[in-house]
């Protein structure tokens, strides 16, 4: 913009500025569920004793959830008396509000597990049992709750729910599965159903959906009990799908009899391919969808990178991550996108979660605490700088996360921030 001012000539720049807080919700492993979160400027490697600890606050619940934030709140979920609570945060930790939304999961390895969605001034969250809630940022107030297994007639498996709430545009994606439908369409404003896919006579299983465009078409993208599945965001359409557990594993290796229907990790995605993955010796697999998405094929499968529930990233052309040796045990790895080749397999304390960022790749070890920064390279599992959770019970499940130059760990009922940016 160009004005006159006392005789000068005023050049005036506008700069319209979007982070990626305001650009997407705030959600489940970063901006589009890949594992990479957009944070740039962090530090390269750490101090000997870890990066600073600028906070923690203990009392939110235990739980598996990761923390979210949209650089205003910080959003997570926690098991209070049987009861799911989700518990808002302050930038510097402290507690804005904390409300119980639904039943928590009380059955085998009980806790809150799902994290929360935030969108602008509401956040989106299911329960263990399977109850939806819609509430207000500012003060918790509950704007809508069903429960979303009844209504649905939905079906699960033995650990619950396990599900983060994909929310694009005026919709919230839910996966109730069962013999009435698979993935449902509600509006975010109300609750309301918008639209019901068909149903694949399935249950659900652990994993979070993930939004990706492909082929002209908006694609909602999640795998259940059996099968990975594709439907077309405008219309609940199913698209296509796939049998995941009948990919037999290689000839003589036996697999655990639940392995094919134990799945917990979101897919990624990357120019029309799509990796998925499960634990207990089950087969990871690549697969690539049609020109005009009507379709996929199978390219390869592994058995290396046979995932538990840490989950997996994919930086430059290889997908890293730890595998499944057994329940308490399992090895970092890298395969290769293209191919599936191994790259290597590697002894590091234990598996556990993974997560990506301004080039680098965070892991932690879910038995005793440490977390890595390594940097990614198919060479070898390349350990930079290492330091120990020091706060909180449990296993080191939850995944962590990355906002605003920090590194949000949670451990039991302890959430945690360190400093990670470069000064």
């Amino acid at each position: 913009m160009i004005t006159m001012k006392n005789g000068w000539l005023i050049i005036t720049i506008l700069v319209i500025v979007q982070t990626a807080w305001s650009q997407v919700p705030a959600q489940w492993r970063g901006t589009d569920r890949s594992g990479i979160y957009p944070e740039t400027g962090l530090l390269t490697e750490w101090p000997a004793t870890g990066p600073q600890l600028l906070w923690s606050v203990d009392g939110i619940g235990t739980g598996y959830s990761s923390a979210v934030s949209d650089g205003k709140v910080i959003c997570l979920t926690g098991m209070v008396d049987e009861k799911d609570v989700i518990t808002a945060l302050n930038l510097d930790g402290s507690v804005r509000w904390k409300v119980p939304f639904g039943p928590s999961w009380s059955k085998s390895f009980p806790d809150a597990r799902c994290t929360p969605t935030i969108d602008g001034d509401r956040v989106y969250v299911v329960s263990g049992s399977g109850v939806l809630a819609c509430l207000n940022v500012g003060d918790g107030a509950i704007i809508w709750s069903f429960d979303g297994v009844k209504r649905f007639e939905g079906l699960y498996g033995e650990w619950g729910v396990c599900e983060s709430l994909l929310v694009t545009g005026d919709m919230v994606i839910y996966s109730p599965a069962g013999m009435k439908t698979t993935l449902v369409a509600l509006n975010k404003k109300t609750g309301e159903t918008l639209w019901e896919s068909g149903t694949l006579n399935d249950s659900s299983a652990y994993v979070s959906p993930r939004l990706i465009h492909f082929g002209g078409k908006d694609i909602i993208l999640t795998v259940i009990n059996k099968y990975l599945v594709g439907v077309e965001l405008q219309t609940g359409k199913i698209l296509w799908t796939y049998n995941y557990s009948a990919l037999a594993p290689e000839k003589g290796l036996k697999v655990w009899p639940g392995a094919p229907k134990t799945n917990t990790i979101t897919p990624l995605f990357d120019n029309g391919n799509i990796y998925i993955t499960g634990g207990y010796d089950h087969v990871g697999a690549l697969f690539k969808i049609s020109d005009d998405a009507s379709a996929i094929s199978l390219v390869w499968t592994d058995t290396v990178l046979d995932c538990h529930h840490g989950g997996v990233v994919k930086s430059g052309n290889y997908i890293y991550g730890s595998n499944w040796i057994n329940n308490g045990m399992g090895n970092w790895c890298c395969i290769d996108w293209a191919t599936g080749k191994k790259m290597y397999e590697q002894k590091w304390f234990n598996k556990g979660p993974i997560i990506g960022a301004d080039g680098m790749l965070y892991c932690q070890d879910e038995k005793s605490g440490n977390i890595g920064l390594v940097r990614p390279t198919p060479e070898k599992f390349d350990l930079i700088s290492s330091f120990k959770i020091p706060l909180g019970k449990g296993p080191y499940w939850a995944h962590p996360s990355i906002y605003g130059g920090r590194l949000y760990v949670r451990h039991g009922d302890v959430l945690m921030a360190f400093d990670i940016a470069k000064k």
